[in-house]
């Protein structure tokens, strides 16, 4: 459930003020609170959007002091699984938010989100004055009338009340547990109901995500744009011949892009050679650009590796690999794109460069 609200982070004023990164200057920063179903997803899903200072895991709405986590999922407390986000209007605005929520959950769902049922999962949006009442009751009635979905939104917008921090275990899950994330996020299904419901107008809409670049383009796109091969390894689920493509010896610095949508997924200081003529990494460059999911073909099962955003097919993870991961993601050279560390600012992915500085 997603929880939203302005105001300070103890809910008592509506401005929060910070230094920004130089201490030069003071921003004021203003607090939304959402509650969206499972807060692992929401934390990431927000901590993506340009403006966002920070998110927090935790719980509102119930009237039991000190919640915890056991407490809350067992539905007794009246609270909702929530995020707090604090975040710059001067880069973000509240109505750009509310449109971000609305994109990232269920709001037709009385029972709970996808595969986390029951009332701790609700959504709801909380607002701390009458300005956020007002737009967001403005943005629900907006979400009603677009035809997006069967069935009315029954988002609750509800006075906020306070906030309680979740358990620190909690706080940024989706980066201190990149593969069970990945997997318990894949099969809740939320992606392919957001995909489902907004691929058609996400293309080229603006509403201030830093990854939102990262589109996987029409079919007839990828046709002009793709070579035979490449067509079939990320759009076919094929495999490209060990030995006989392009990055399997590679071993320049520099990054490797998803051929179909550009997002970043792997770095050449992670690649060894594992002798199976495929590229070979021990983890990814950034975990949440890609998507892993049980793949039961070949009589066999294996954890297949796609790209976030692109959806395309990459390749698979074994746990055979060296340390300190001790996983081989083995990726087809034909679903990427190497960019040298040279021309990485060119290709816009200059924010990569510090790694080899680094090195």
């Amino acid at each position: 459930m997603i929880l939203m609200a302005f105001g300070c982070r103890d809910a008592t004023n509506h401005e929060n003020k910070a230094r920004d990164t130089m201490g030069k200057q003071r921003i004021e920063l203003e607090t939304a609170t959402f509650a969206g179903g499972c807060f692992w997803c929401i934390e990431s899903d927000f901590e993506k959007v340009d403006g966002v200072v920070e998110v927090i895991s935790g719980y509102t709405g119930g009237h039991k002091e000190n919640p915890t986590y056991e407490s809350v999922s067992s539905g007794e407390t009246g609270h909702v699984e929530a995020v707090q986000i604090h975040y710059d209007p001067s880069k973000v605005t509240y109505k750009a938010i509310l449109d971000i929520f609305w994109r990232h959950i269920d709001p037709t769902d009385p029972g709970g989100q996808f595969t986390d049922r029951g009332s701790q999962y609700r959504t709801a949006i909380f607002y701390h004055n009458e300005k956020q009442k007002i737009l967001a009751e403005q943005s629900k009635e907006e979400l009603n009338t677009m035809g997006k979905f069967e069935k009315p939104v029954v988002t609750e917008i509800v006075q906020f009340s306070k906030f309680h921090r979740a358990e620190e275990y909690h706080q940024e899950y989706y980066k201190k547990n990149p593969i069970k994330y990945k997997y318990y996020r894949f099969n809740s299904d939320r992606d392919k109901f957001l995909r489902k419901v907004w691929q058609d107008s996400m293309e080229g809409e603006e509403i201030h995500i830093k990854n939102r670049r990262y589109i996987k383009p029409r079919d007839e796109v990828l046709r002009q744009k793709l070579t035979p091969m490449q067509y079939k390894v990320t759009q076919e689920d094929g495999t490209e011949p060990p030995f006989n493509n392009e990055y399997w010896d590679n071993k320049r610095p520099g990054i490797y892009i998803d051929i179909v949508s550009g997002e970043p997924l792997f770095s050449s200081l992670d690649k060894f050679d594992s002798g199976t003529g495929w590229p070979s990494f021990t983890k990814h460059l950034k975990p949440d650009n890609s998507v892993e999911r049980e793949d039961r073909s070949l009589f066999t099962l294996r954890t297949e590796v796609r790209s976030k955003h692109g959806y395309s097919h990459l390749g698979h993870v074994f746990t055979d690999g060296p340390m300190p991961t001790g996983l081989r993601y083995c990726i087809n050279s034909a679903a990427l794109k190497f960019i040298p560390k040279e021309d990485l600012e060119k290709e816009g992915y200059g924010e990569y460069l510090k790694l080899f500085e680094e090195k």
